[in-house]
């Protein structure tokens, strides 16, 4: 079942890159958008990074 919102750990996982590549993606603006939470936890809302994904999509 998927989740409505991706922790970093779970959107890393799901891309296959460190956490260090997401906050530097984060950094240079090209991760998804995200929400900081309360806590300082980051969440990436699903429908979010579906559509930062298929926006990386490549005409072959």
């Amino acid at each position: 079942m998927k989740t409505a919102a991706l922790s970093v750990k779970q959107f890393c996982e799901e891309l296959g890159i460190s956490r260090s590549t997401f906050y530097e993606w984060r950094a240079k603006q090209r991760a998804p958008r995200c929400i900081k939470l309360p806590n300082g936890e980051i969440r990436i809302r699903r429908a979010e990074y579906d559509r930062w994904l298929d926006s990386r999509e490549e005409a072959a």
